[in-house]
């Protein structure tokens, strides 16, 4: 039961609510859950929270890309998106600027498998390494 909540804390911290999933996380270990449940329950949680985000960005695509496309400044920021998306991705797990990175990940279009490989394995390895504190 401890396990999924710390799912549910790790994905709706990563989605809607302004709260820390990295909190949440130590919290659990701290109170005896063992440290590979706990990096598997936020990384599964956090990891569907950005799936989310990521069709949330392309469904946003979808309903405004007739009006992206027809500004100067919404093409070159659409290219500008697209051609280094995947380096934005890089700053994906930091706290408040990572989250909407993953949704612009979906309104930029880039490849899903290269999202979920670049983004995912950063939120487990920031949990990781929080293993250590």
């Amino acid at each position: 039961m401890a396990e999924l909540s710390l799912a549910l804390a790790a994905f709706f911290a990563a989605t809607i609510l302004p709260f820390s999933s990295e909190a949440a996380f130590l919290v659990a270990l701290s109170n005896g859950m063992p440290i590979a449940n706990a990096l598997l329950s936020a990384s599964i949680g956090n990891i569907l929270a950005i799936i989310v985000n990521y069709y949330l960005g392309v469904f946003l695509y979808e309903k405004t890309k007739a009006k992206l496309f027809r500004s100067k400044i919404g093409k070159r920021s659409y290219s500008f998106g697209h051609k280094y998306g995947y380096f934005a991705l890089l700053l994906s797990w930091l706290p408040i600027v990572g989250d909407p990175l993953t949704l612009v990940a979906g309104l930029v279009r880039l490849k899903f498998v290269w999202f979920v490989i670049i983004a995912g394995s950063l939120r487990v390895l920031r949990y990781y390494f929080l293993t250590f504190l």
